[in-house]
């Protein structure tokens, strides 16, 4: 596939590294000549120095017999002006934009072909927001993701001493849980994936994750780790755009303190949040933290746009006696440097963004793509089409279907049911498979398994 990028931030630059590992045809598009050189050294990319919204920069970048363009730069009119002109001189196919601004998002009629014609509106920080979500949701979690409009999630967790089911194999599980379906699809230990089959014994520090129907998720994760009471009290640390979201989303359900060291920007947070508690001051002040007794808050989410700023006020926050921290962290390299360590989830808003991109450049019938483990790992979701004789799994057992190494099916979802992915499961036409892959060298691999061939009409 023939993919224009434009911006090399952290998101483009991400993208393009995970695409062109999958042998797309990939350009980037960038003012900045220096991190145009960085991605060049680094990954196979051809680049254009340039404005990604100006006609020639795009012509130049390829865009006559372009299939996508993703327009991913810091400006929400230099997005969508691209996609405009993309749509208007080259008829570009799939046009994605990152928006950001909630002033565009609130007015979905701007989003159409006589206007400004994008086909997926991608927000970052409603992802992120949505993500930090459903981690307060389930206490422990280390990612929650769902599938199949919420049917089924996947959840990963840490095994902790103490847990029932560690230092026992996985096929226990169901003895422990006659009642509840759910599947083990990989285990990492030591940062090293192991494909769980059910004498896989479950060891203490093992990164676990598991599929499950939403409402036995919290059953399962009983049984791999101590169980925790539900968050009450959140301190969140910034007022910007991911923070506001955060703290209008939550604040009917949770006691919500939110610190924002900017006083204009502080005063619009008491203005537009209705019962969240707003306070100026730096999230790295330990008088403040103290003041406002940062010992019994149940999780601390520093989401400031300051990776320092973000990673030393949670480590003050732990310190202090706070009980979770969340932090978010855009360089890729401090994300594996903090995680699992005293701060208790690391959260990359460019891996959490890219599955929404990723969804979109997929081969066959794929409608959820998760990136997992800082992008080496895949979740996927794709709806199985055919007959026995135009698909490679429609009418098969599990047991039959040529799945590449290293990945797994965890459940599929038929209609209304949730179906876990036992090896005499037959795949059915319109069934919703989903599946956990290791080694993302063998995405295009998966991707041709649900291709229909030409004899299903």
């Amino acid at each position: 596939m023939k993919i224009i990028i434009l911006g090399a931030g952290q998101v483009g630059g991400t993208l393009a590294e995970n695409l062109a590992v999958e042998h797309n045809d990939i350009t980037v598009v960038d003012t900045d000549q220096v991190r145009l050189r960085e991605l060049q050294d680094r990954i196979d990319i051809k680049t254009v120095s340039g404005h990604g919204s100006y006609p020639q920069v795009l012509r130049d970048a390829g865009a006559d017999d372009a299939d996508m363009l993703v327009a991913v730069t810091n400006s929400d009119e230099t997005n969508m002006v691209a996609c405009q002109v993309a749509y208007t001189l080259f008829r570009t196919p799939t046009k994605i934009s990152r928006i950001r601004s909630n002033f565009y998002l609130k007015q979905p009629e701007l989003f159409r072909n006589d206007a400004f014609p994008i086909d997926v509106l991608i927000s970052p920080e409603q992802v992120v927001t949505n993500y930090i979500r459903r981690l307060l949701e389930y206490p422990g979690a280390l990612q929650v993701l769902d599938f199949a409009d919420e049917r089924v999630q996947l959840v990963a967790v840490k095994a902790y001493y103490g847990g029932p089911l560690v230092g026992q194999a996985i096929n226990q599980l169901k003895h422990h849980l006659p009642d509840v379906d759910s599947r083990v699809a990989a285990v990492f230990r030591r940062g090293k994936a192991i494909e769980p089959t059910g004498d896989t014994v479950i060891e203490a520090d093992d990164e676990v994750f598991f599929v499950a129907a939403k409402e036995h998720i919290s059953l399962v994760m009983a049984e791999l780790r101590r169980t925790e009471d539900s968050y009450k009290r959140i301190m969140i640390a910034g007022g910007g755009n991911i923070g506001y979201r955060l703290a209008k989303t939550l604040e009917k359900e949770y006691n919500i303190k939110i610190l924002e060291h900017n006083k204009l920007r502080a005063r619009y947070l008491s203005e537009n949040l209705n019962r969240a508690v707003v306070l100026l001051g730096s999230a790295t002040d330990k008088a403040l933290l103290e003041e406002e007794n940062i010992e019994s808050t149940d999780v601390f989410c520093a989401l400031t746009n300051d990776d320092e700023v973000n990673i030393m006020s949670s480590l003050l926050a732990k310190r202090l006696g706070a009980r979770k921290v969340m932090t978010l962290i855009n360089k890729a390299a401090y994300v594996d440097l903090v995680q699992g360590g005293t701060i208790d989830v690391a959260i990359s808003p460019q891996q959490a963004t890219i599955g929404s991109l990723l969804t979109h450049v997929r081969r066959g019938d794929v409608v959820n793509v998760h990136s997992l483990r800082r992008g080496a790992a895949e979740a996927i979701e794709a709806i199985a089409h055919g007959d026995k004789n135009s698909s490679k799994v429609v009418g098969r057992s599990i047991r039959e279907i040529r799945l590449p190494p290293g990945t797994t099916i965890g459940a599929i979802v038929r209609g209304e049911t949730v179906i876990m992915a036992t090896s005499d499961v037959v795949v059915e036409s319109d069934d919703h498979v989903i599946l956990f892959v290791m080694d993302k060298r063998h995405i295009a691999d998966v991707e041709r398994l649900f291709q229909v061939g030409l004899g299903f009409f």
